[in-house]
């Protein structure tokens, strides 16, 4: 697929219902880097009953701040609407709508009983004048009404733009705090957005290259706790683990999942030399991928399982090679001027996004996987370790500060290159690896 995959996204169902055919439908056009954002609207919900009145608030806010930090919305502000929505049942006055240019209308309402929460919500084509599909309801609790609020705005991106949906996901990465030469790293998930964080290890240890399974509910990382690096296995909810791989006189990094969660990918070094390595999770059985006198890292699998890209310096210097997932030949993708590293297979399986350094500056970047349309997306100091989100559209990576502090931070940034912005953590964050969305 081009790198222009986003040209135009029309005003569309996931379940193919479609708008009048007198109607001019909404669009979003996008070409490389040069968006007009969509205007929509997006009153509070409704409270009706006692005590859903602050969640109602908050979850309408979630949903407007996920819209609209896609880049591809911007929320017009509620001091300009000349209607208010008092009842979810209540006719939409579209010419009230239309007057102050809001293309998309998002109303909702929330009811509590208890500790369940219910939210009812619907998406309007303001200009076509009509509902998109039927209004769809959620059930929840008080706890969770925060991934009740991604689920509204997944249902009204999707329905926007026709994409997959990537809100109700959350992000592993490596916490850092402490002066640069002493710092203290710990496991640590959270919302794609950066709320409700929570560590999964103590600072005891270093802890490198966190990674999700396909199902979300493990993590594999690499500790130094026994002072030389091993790969362990985390269950997300219990936090328990165990050492996946451990041999004596070797040293094990980089691990990645295949698409079925069966087998984990891995780099191993001994005597001086890397090589990739095959591991069935359940088994311990192990096939050796690679055997060449260089250094063999950073492997990540196609959608389908099929293929490993990694990273090599068997030409002489730090670049991308794709081979099948049984091992073999490897074909050379990298082409440019600069060394190449961190490759990651993006979920649609068309691209695979990359650090760069080439004249003193970091870049991510994407390419085809047969190396064309490279595409180099930032440009700072120092960043490494791109993660796709669930649908393939956005890239989160890590960016240092330069000088004695060096601060790492959390960016993301849309596959155009456009919507560049930090991601809010508590303290330094570095290595994130994003997940499938959540079940």
């Amino acid at each position: 697929m081009s790198m222009r995959i986003w040209g135009i996204l029309f005003f569309a169902l996931l379940g193919a219902v479609p708008l009048a055919a007198t109607a001019e439908p909404l669009r979003i056009e996008i070409t490389d880097g040069v968006i007009e954002p969509l205007p929509f609207a997006a009153p509070e919900f409704v409270p009706e009953n006692g005590g859903s009145g602050q969640l109602a608030a908050d979850i309408a806010r979630v949903v407007a701040a996920d819209l609209a930090g896609t880049g591809l919305f911007r929320e017009i502000d509620k001091t300009a609407f000349i209607s208010q929505v008092s009842s979810f049942s209540a006719p939409v006055q579209y010419a009230d709508w239309k007057a102050i240019n809001a293309q998309a209308l998002i109303t909702g309402a929330v009811s509590v009983a208890g500790e369940k929460v219910t939210v009812k919500f619907r998406v309007y084509d303001v200009f076509a004048g009509q509902e998109l599909g039927s209004g769809l309801q959620l059930a929840g609790t008080k706890a969770g009404w925060r991934r009740m609020a991604h689920k509204v705005a997944d249902t009204v991106y999707s329905r926007i733009t026709g994409e997959g949906a990537y809100f109700d996901s959350r992000v592993v990465y490596v916490a850092e705090n402490g002066p640069k030469n002493a710092r203290k790293k710990r496991l640590a998930i959270m919302d794609y957005d950066g709320a409700n964080v929570k560590y999964l290890t103590d600072s005891k240890a270093i802890v490198l290259a966190p990674r999700f399974s396909p199902t979300g509910d493990r993590v594999l990382y690499t500790s130094y706790e026994t002072g030389f690096p091993r790969i362990y296995v985390l269950d997300v909810e219990s936090v328990g683990r165990r050492v996946l791989q451990s041999r004596e006189g070797t040293t094990s990094f980089a691990p990645r999942f295949s698409p079925d969660g069966r087998r984990v990918v891995y780099s191993q070094e001994s005597g001086g030399n890397s090589d990739l390595y095959l591991m069935d999770v359940s088994t311990g059985s192990e096939q050796r991928l690679t055997s060449a006198p260089s250094i063999e890292t950073s492997p990540s699998f196609s959608p389908d399982g099929s293929q490993i890209v990694f990273e090599s310096d068997r030409s002489g210097s730090q670049q991308i090679y794709i081979m099948s997932a049984s091992g073999g030949e490897a074909r050379r993708i990298s082409a440019g001027a600069g060394r190449y590293g961190t490759p990651v297979w993006s979920p649609r399986g068309d691209l695979v996004a990359f650090t760069k350094q080439s004249k003193g500056r970091f870049h991510i970047g994407v390419m085809r996987t047969d190396g064309s349309g490279e595409k180099l997306l930032t440009a700072s100091f120092l960043e490494e370790g791109p993660t796709w989100s669930p649908n393939g559209r956005v890239i989160m990576f890590t960016r240092e500060t330069q000088g004695a502090s060096g601060r790492s931070s959390l960016y993301s940034v849309d596959i155009t290159g456009r919507n560049l912005k930090r991601v809010t953590t508590e303290g330094g964050a570095s290595d994130p690896s994003w997940s499938p969305l959540q079940k």
